[in-house]
């Protein structure tokens, strides 16, 4: 992203302007001698030049840098979204001080984390009091508050998201007000915080229910994806966690399962060794071969079968949900009432041969529970999660807008986090409880203090 000298010297005003709000102390040593530091998301994707990018080191402080920021301001992770949540040409924001164990209780397995922690940093902690999440998604870059905002998530038919598993937590309005909400104080605005978008405020102290530590079983192989989708209903019915991760210009898929077990844990093995990192860079170097030559890709591809072979893996659960991720890419991800995913995968599969769509990145389609939440994709319906990818290299813009229609007919929501092009007035079709989030945002921050771009268009505020 190009900015200009004008650009440069207005943000720099703006902070100037930040700075003298600051008075003495501790917040003047936070906003002095900014800089103006770009800001670029994991994938590359999306970006933006913040006229200010601070880290309150406490709430006190957290408080004073938002009832004194003037303009937007947005909160930032990991910045493993691939939507536009986090751009802004005001503040962003991190929580990166808000992090860590902060309580729990070995009675209702219940903990506490600060809601800057990121999740790759939860597992251990937890084991180490006898706990842990009952469900993870593959991926544990994100930071917690993060990850429930965007209802990310696992799979596994009698598994939410982690904002299904979240039973209190801390938000800082657009005011200054700190509330403490669960299902007794402050409701309707636990109900709408589970996932917010970062639009409500910021979320400071997350309460997780959690189980008792425990130990999984990895195990992968390589089937016809035809064969699966005939089978969902055993794969998902006989094991705790299921998916496939669908080559597509194949006839194959890669098949996981993940279940509990009281196996002694296998030697631990580096990210590149992982299955489903050495499936996707086989799959890179037949690309490579094969792309020009359509006749033959198919069989090329098609002979994975005869060199994949992927040994068990045992450990605590964080280390077996959780995978590195060695190839950067872009993502859409819609999910699908759970009836309709297979009808949905064969669709986007059959485009994707008939029209040779360029694309080689595995397609993951994954099962998750219903939960009761406004804003969660899963709000009242079990549901069939189908993720698109392609490579950060390689343009997405065409390929995702051939398949997302297909989602629509299928009455998909979009992944929060994910690329997607709907407005505010298609997603609240699809949304039955829209208006109670919008109304529970617009009594907490009705100027837009949280809003950037994205989340107007996504909201519908102007």
């Amino acid at each position: 992203m190009d900015y200009s000298r004008r650009q440069w010297l207005q943000r720099a005003g703006v902070v100037a302007a930040f700075t003298a709000l600051g008075g003495q102390g501790a917040l003047a040593d936070l906003m002095r001698a900014p800089r103006l530091i770009p800001w670029r998301n994991w994938s590359g994707a999306q970006s933006c030049l913040p006229a200010a990018r601070l880290a309150p080191k406490d709430l006190d402080e957290l408080v004073q840098v938002v009832t004194r920021a003037e303009g937007r301001i947005r909160p930032v992770g990991s910045g493993h979204s691939f939507s536009a949540l986090v751009p802004t040409d005001g503040t962003l924001l991190s929580l990166s001080f808000f992090s860590g164990l902060l309580d729990h209780d070995a009675a209702s397995l219940q903990a506490e984390f600060g809601g800057g922690t990121p999740m790759s940093r939860m597992g251990p902690v937890l084991k180490a009091i006898g706990q842990a999440l009952p469900n993870m998604a593959d991926v544990d870059y994100q930071t917690l508050a993060g990850a429930i905002a965007t209802s990310t998530h696992g799979t596994g038919k009698a598994f939410g998201s982690y904002a299904s598993q979240v039973v209190g937590l801390q938000l800082v309005t657009a005011g200054g007000e700190v509330l403490d909400c669960d299902a007794n104080r402050h409701p309707e605005v636990f109900k709408a915080g589970r996932v917010s978008l970062g639009a409500l405020g910021l979320v400071t102290r997350v309460r997780l229910q959690n189980r008792a530590a425990y130990r999984l079983r990895e195990r992968q192989w390589v089937a016809k994806t035809e064969e699966l989708l005939e089978d969902v209903e055993a794969n998902t019915r006989d094991n705790q966690h299921w998916e496939m991760q669908v080559v597509t210009h194949s006839d194959y898929a890669l098949s996981i399962t993940l279940n509990e077990t009281t196996d002694p844990a296998t030697p631990p093995i580096s990210p590149e060794e992982e299955g489903g990192n050495e499936f996707v860079t086989l799959i890179e170097k037949l690309d490579k071969y094969g792309s020009d030559f359509p006749a033959i890709r198919r069989s090329l591809l098609n002979s994975l079968r005869l060199v994949a072979d992927f040994d068990d893996r045992v450990g605590d659960s964080h280390d077996i949900y959780a995978n590195a991720r060695t190839v950067r890419f872009n993502e859409m991800e819609y999910s699908v009432p759970a009836e309709h995913g297979p009808a949905c995968l064969r669709e986007i599969l059959a485009l994707i041969r008939d029209k040779d769509l360029r694309t080689w990145f595995p397609i993951e389609y994954r099962y998750v529970k219903a939960d009761d939440i406004p804003l969660s994709m899963f709000e009242g319906r079990d549901s069939c999660s189908i993720s698109v990818h392609q490579h950060y290299q390689m343009d997405h813009h065409n390929f995702f807008a051939a398949i997302e229609p297909i989602f629509w007919k299928y009455q998909g929501r979009p992944h929060w986090g994910k690329l997607h092009s709907l407005n505010a007035r298609a997603l609240q079709a699809l949304y039955p409880r829209w208006n109670e989030f919008t109304q529970v945002r617009q009594a907490l921050d009705p100027a837009g203090k949280f809003l950037n771009g994205h989340l107007s268009t996504i909201l519908g505020v102007s």
